[in-house]
């Protein structure tokens, strides 16, 4: 059972129709103008629907019975009558305008301020929170999720202006006949039930339904991102049978709500009809022995063919607060995430020589109970290049990941240029430092807007970062040069091209220290080779750390750092290690073997 499951079951409806209210609440809180006109414009509409009623009603005792009774028709109480149905239907057109419109907006200011609540916490939260939650997950909170939590929004007006309604239906109808009104009055209690009823049947149905559409949209995204193993593996027809069971899952429970709600709203509509004919059927009788107007029965007649509409507008507010408290908190816990990356008030000079990278005991574990890096020191001198080599699993990418802070360690500290990566201020460590990792991302965008991302750098800048990243050749190519669109994640380009686009990305914006975590994988070693002696050249010195796996590579490196399990366990030239460190040399000669082959 799902989180969604268990809180849609622990719930009790009295617990829902105050947390569904408290809900609205905040938006009426954030939004009171807006509410405020699209209120007055239901309550003009529920008055003026119910003036339909006396008018009606006036003009049968005025109007209709005289016109039979004498033969002829009075032409000034006929433009009268007229006239105050037109006027009452143009006001009621107004007042539906302004309930529709003011609830649209509402809504859409609270999913607007929602989603962006949510991007910006997601943008906040750090990796380790990220990597622990499913990206579809993510993309229902901001979605569905929201729409859901403020469903009730947009029946909330019409239900406030319909209790309006309902009251002053009931004062009318007690006004004209009270022996007819206390007929009438007994078909509230059997539709409140009636609508009772329908709202335990389908609350849970809805609460399952938006537990189930997330899980929809997880597996739908991880389907999607994992298209090329799908379809390289023949994996289609399993990956269409995981998505349609869920996808019947779905179907079914809204199928079974949609069953809950043909049922119940033949019931609700019956109802008043019952009671009108039992008004008239008491009506006639009253008026034939004198006791009443004609009028009377017709306005309370009248009257109980639309006591139902506000009652069932009220059923729909009610039923939206399932899926809106299941939605709202699915936000919250989002939004309400106490899981921060704290920053100081320290800066770094953001142009200038390559930094100095200096760790000092850091160790670090994905659990409490596993470590994978202990104790791990070295310094590296401004303008250095340092090859980080180790076999898989390592901790040379968790590595990395510290040095470009996506995660702190748990133990010791890493400094830059002597200040503590910890006391940077927001920004301050992007500004100076750039990492690119081995899996090159591409945004759906021209060459220039993957290189920049929005930055204000000159094509000159872009065409100098891809050419020290080998990327200007084939580039320069491309059908329409830097405003070549790439497609969704490059795939228009080559592993490698993508590689060396996203090491231009970090180049472009000259950092002082530049992480590269196998970055150059895909590259054939003759590329690497030039990226790696222009990222040495004195107009692109910065100070490099490198995670390298070939010969070639590492011996361009003024030191490598031998990393084995978790630790640095041997520092030196790529000549020295390899003469004195016998595990050292195994390991990149192995390397060595595996490529070729």
């Amino acid at each position: 059972m799902t989180g969604t499951d268990a809180l849609g079951v622990g719930r009790t409806r009295a617990t829902t129709m105050r947390e569904g209210f408290a809900i609205l609440g905040v938006a009426i809180r954030r939004e009171p103008k807006v509410f405020a006109v699209a209120t007055i414009g239901s309550l003009l509409f529920g008055a003026l629907t119910v003036a339909d009623a006396w008018v009606l009603g006036w003009a049968t005792d005025h109007v209709v019975l005289p016109a039979f009774r004498d033969g002829r028709v009075d032409t000034s109480l006929l433009i009268a009558v007229v006239a105050l149905f037109v006027g009452v239907a143009l006001l009621r057109a107004a007042g539906i305008v302004a309930r529709r419109v003011g609830a649209g907006i509402m809504q859409a200011r609270m999913w607007s301020h929602d989603r962006r609540d949510l991007t910006r916490q997601y943008l906040s939260l750090p990796m380790e929170w990220h990597q622990r939650r499913p990206t579809g997950q993510l993309l229902s909170n901001a979605n569905s999720d929201v729409e859901a939590a403020w469903g009730p929004i947009a029946p909330l007006p019409m239900a406030l202006g319909t209790v309006a309604m309902m009251v002053i239906a009931l004062i009318q109808m007690l006004l004209a006949d009270w022996v007819l009104a206390l007929i009438g009055i007994l078909v509230f209690p059997m539709v409140i039930a009636t609508n009772i009823i329908f709202q335990r049947v389908v609350s849970p149905l809805m609460t399952r339904a938006q537990a189930l559409r997330a899980e929809l949209s997880e597996i739908a995204h991880e389907s999607f991102d994992g298209a090329m193993v799908v379809k390289t593996l023949g994996r289609e027809d399993e990956e269409t049978r995981r998505f349609a069971e869920k996808a019947h899952q779905l179907r079914d429970t809204v199928v079974r709500a949609g069953r809950a709600r043909a049922a119940f709203d033949p019931a609700l509509a019956a109802l008043p009809e019952l009671a009108v004919l039992l008004v008239l059927v008491v009506g006639v009788s009253r008026v034939l022995a004198g006791e009443i107007e004609p009028g009377a029965v017709v306005t309370v007649a009248y009257l109980l063919t639309i006591v139902s509409f506000p009652i069932r507008a009220i059923g729909w507010l009610l039923g939206e607060f399932p899926r809106s408290v299941v939605g709202y908190e699915r936000i919250r816990s989002v939004l309400e995430e106490s899981t921060r990356v704290d920053y100081g008030s320290e800066t770094l000079a953001r142009s200038g020589p390559g930094a100095a990278l200096s760790l000092d005991q850091v160790g670090f574990g994905y659990s409490p109970e596993t470590g994978l890096l202990d104790d791990v020191s070295f310094d590296i001198a401004p303008g250095s290049t340092i090859a980080l080599v180790g076999a898989t699993a390592s901790g040379k990418s968790t590595l990395t990941a510290l040095v470009g802070r996506l995660r702190d360690p748990d133990r010791g500290r890493i400094t830059i240029d002597g200040t503590d990566v910890r006391h940077l201020r927001h920004g301050a460590l992007a500004a100076a430092t750039a990492m690119v990792s081995q899996s090159a991302f591409l945004f759906e965008d021209t060459v220039r807007g993957n290189v920049t991302l929005g930055g204000d750098f000159t094509d000159e800048q872009v065409w100098e970062a891809l050419r020290i990243a080998q990327a200007d050749g084939f580039v320069a190519a491309l059908a329409h040069g830097l405003d070549t669109e790439l497609g969704e994640r490059g795939t228009s380009l080559s592993g490698g091209q993508r590689q060396r686009i996203s090491l231009a990305r970090a180049l472009v914006r000259r950092p002082r220290l530049l992480v590269l975590d196998d970055a150059t994988s895909a590259v054939d070693p003759e590329v690497e080779a030039r990226i790696l002696a222009a990222l040495r050249s004195e107009g692109a010195a910065a100070t490099l750390l490198v995670v390298a796996y070939r010969k070639a590579t590492i011996g361009l490196a003024d030191e490598v750092l031998f990393l084995d399990d978790g630790r640095i366990v041997d520092r030196g030239t790529h000549a020295d290690l390899l003469t004195r460190n016998p595990a050292y040399a195994e390991l990149v000669n192995a390397y060595e073997t595996e490529e070729p082959a």
